[in-house]
């Protein structure tokens, strides 16, 4: 695929809001959306590697998986040790002993199920869990444990057919989420399901299933209201707003919506965006 540098500027500008909601800038109260708006772009990135490769009959899913162990790994394990490091002198035994289990659930990809399991009246500070944010890295392997093999399984019976299934993947995944933010708020916030139609809405526009904005003026109309979401959601959402669920659709549509308005045409968004500066910061968002 061609390089965008306005995604990798974009990831920057999701990134930044949740490393500042969690050092305690009130004024971004609501930058724990960027999670949700990291799910976009990276379900539109990936879909766009593994549905190339999938045309071009050259998709494996080992090479998938060794490039995901490869990226992923060593920031992962860099931190792990780390933390694990420092819990040995700060930590009280249990506490280090409930960190230590954490570690090994985050190395498996599955520590969103254990901190959706502890979660409750009983359950420890976030200041005991130094890997609790590896849930949402938990969260996208487990997509990416199922979405590759059935889209190459969907594409084998149609060439349409991957649309379909992601589509329908995607409202059901919706639909789920907004039942269960309201019975169960911490699965809707930790588990898979209830994500997996954010990866979803990145994956639609890889495979083409909007048409591009045809004009120019089509095309930043869509980027300009794509940033508004965006900001409106980092410094209007707060911790009395019930989210995931329905509140997670205009972040994640305003992403959405700023991919769409560069396909085809360079926006003022997307100019700004592909600056060094953004590009150099969205380049190192994963670490």
């Amino acid at each position: 695929m061609k390089y965008r540098p306005e995604v990798d500027g974009l990831r920057s500008i999701v990134v930044m809001p949740v490393v500042l909601f969690h050092v305690g800038m009130e004024s971004f109260s609501g930058g724990y959306v960027g999670v949700d708006m990291f799910f976009v772009i990276s379900g539109y990135l990936i879909t766009n590697i593994i549905y190339g490769e999938i045309v071009e009959s050259k998709f494996s899913i080992v090479q998938f998986y060794e490039r995901r162990i490869r990226r992923i790994f060593p920031a992962l394990f860099a931190v792990m040790f780390f933390c694990l490091a420092m819990g040995w002198f700060t930590f009280l035994p249990l506490d280090f002993e409930a960190f230590a289990i954490s570690a090994f659930w985050s190395a498996l990809f599955v520590s969103n199920v254990l901190f959706w399991s502890e979660s409750g009246y009983f359950d420890a500070g976030a200041e005991t869990k130094p890997l609790l944010h590896t849930w949402s890295l938990s969260v996208e392997e487990q997509f990416y444990v199922l979405f590759p093999p059935l889209v190459l399984l969907a594409y084998r019976l149609g060439k349409r057919a991957p649309q379909v299934v992601v589509l329908v993947g995607v409202l059901l995944s919706l639909a789920w989420a907004l039942y269960c933010v309201e019975k169960d708020q911490n699965a809707a916030f930790f588990l898979a399901p209830s994500r997996a139609w954010e990866l979803g809405i990145g994956a639609i526009l890889a495979l083409g299933m909007v048409p591009s904005a045809r004009t120019q003026l089509h095309a930043e109309v869509c980027s300009s209201a794509g940033l508004f979401l965006i900001l409106y959601s980092v410094f209007a959402y707060d911790e009395t707003t019930v989210f995931p669920g329905a509140a997670a659709i205009p972040p994640c549509l305003g992403v959405a919506l700023v991919i769409y308005g560069d396909q085809r045409h360079t926006t003022r968004v997307g100019t700004v965006l592909a600056l060094k500066p953004f590009v150099f910061v969205g380049l190192i968002s994963y670490s």
